[in-house]
C-alpha cells in the first residue's frame, strides 16, 4: 500500500506538469491545426528565466516567497511575449501555406530556442536552490508526501480548472471555441481571429512557463535539451487525451504521469518509458482519436 500511495502521489505530481504543458499543444492545434514543436523549449526557457531571477536577485541568500512569486510572474510574462513573437515570425506568414511548411518552421524555431538557451546559460546542468519551498513532509501508510508535491498538484488543478472555466464560460472563451470550429465563419460573426490566435500563444506558453518552473523546482535541475524531452511527453499526453481537446490534455497528462510512476515503482525505472509507450500504443489502437476524442469540426 505504501508503494502504491507513493507512486500515486509521484504520478499526480509529474502528471500535473505534463498536463500544464500539454494544454499549450492542444490549444494551438485546436485553433490553428498546427503542432507547435517549439512549445517544450519555451517551457524550459521559462525555467531558465525563473532560475536567473531566483539566483540573481537572492545573491546567494534565501530567495523567499516574494522572490519565488516574482520568478513565476516574470517567467510567465517573458514566455508569453516569446510565444507571441514566435507566432508572428514563424507561423503567421505560413498560415496559407502547406502544413508541412509550418511543421518545418516549428522544428526550426525549436532548435533556435534550444541553442539560444545553450548560448546564454551554457550547456552545463543548472541546479535550482534547495530552499525555495518548505521542506515539510507528511508520512501516510508508508508513503512520504512532500510540500512541493502537494503544491504542484494543487496549483495544477487550480490552473486547469481556471482555464476550463475561462474557455467554456466567458465571452472571449466562446470566441476561442468559435475560431477553433471555423475561422472564416468566426470572422463573419465579427470575431477577431488574429486576436484569438495571439491569446492562444499567450495562454499556452504562459502555462508552459509555470510547468517549466515546476520541473526545475521539483527535480532541482535544468539543462538546455530538457525542452525536447518534456515537450515530447506533453505532446503524447495531448494525443492520449485527444488533441485539440482541453479536458483531454488534462486527463492525458495525469494518466501519462501515473503510467510512468507505476511502471517505475512496480517494474523498473529503466523500463518505465517502454511500458508507458506500450500502453499508449494499445490505448490508441483501441481509440485512435484519444480517450476523449479529437476536437475536429465537421463542416456541413
Amino acid at each position: 500500500m505504501g508503494v502504491f500511495i507513493q507512486q500515486m502521489v509521484n504520478g499526480l505530481t509529474v502528471g500535473g506538469i505534463y498536463a500544464l504543458i500539454a494544454l499549450g499543444y492542444t490549444m494551438v492545434y485546436g485553433v490553428m491545426r498546427l503542432i507547435n514543436f517549439a512549445h517544450g523549449d519555451l517551457c524550459i526557457l521559462g525555467a531558465f528565466v525563473g532560475l536567473s531571477i531566483l539566483t540573481g536577485a537572492a545573491g546567494g541568500g534565501h530567495p523567499g516567497a516574494a522572490l519565488l512569486l516574482l520568478a513565476f510572474v516574470v517567467s510567465i510574462v517573458v514566455i508569453a511575449v516569446a510565444g507571441v513573437v514566435l507566432e508572428r515570425i514563424a507561423y503567421r506568414p505560413l498560415r496559407k501555406a502547406d502544413r508541412l511548411a509550418a511543421v518545418v518552421s516549428a522544428l526550426g524555431a525549436s532548435l533556435m530556442i534550444e541553442n539560444g538557451i545553450m548560448l546564454v546559460w551554457g550547456p552545463q546542468v543548472h541546479v535550482f536552490p534547495s530552499n525555495l519551498l518548505p521542506a515539510t513532509t507528511w508520512h501516510f501508510a508508508g508513503a512520504t508526501i512532500s510540500f512541493i508535491q502537494v503544491m504542484i498538484i494543487l496549483a495544477s488543478l487550480v490552473l486547469m480548472a481556471a482555464l476550463y472555466s475561462f474557455v467554456n464560460h466567458t465571452r472571449f472563451g466562446t470566441a476561442i471555441r468559435a475560431a477553433a470550429i471555423d475561422q472564416d465563419a468566426a470572422r463573419l460573426m465579427g470575431i477577431n481571429v488574429n486576436r484569438v490566435i495571439t491569446s492562444v500563444f499567450i495562454i499556452g506558453p504562459g502555462l508552459g512557463a509555470i510547468g517549466g518552473l515546476f520541473i526545475g523546482i521539483y527535480y532541482r535541475e535544468a539543462y538546455f535539451t530538457m525542452g525536447w524531452t518534456y515537450g515530447l511527453y506533453a505532446f503524447i499526453a495531448a494525443i492520449l487525451g485527444g488533441i485539440g481537446n482541453i479536458p483531454g490534455a488534462m486527463l492525458g497528462g495525469v494518466l501519462l504521469g501515473l503510467f510512468n510512476a507505476f511502471a517505475a515503482g512496480y517494474v523498473s525505472s529503466s523500463w518505465q518509458d517502454a511500458i508507458t509507450f506500450g500502453l499508449l500504443i494499445v490505448i490508441l489502437l483501441v481509440r485512435p482519436t484519444g480517450l476523449l476524442g479529437e476536437r475536429v469540426a465537421e463542416k456541413v
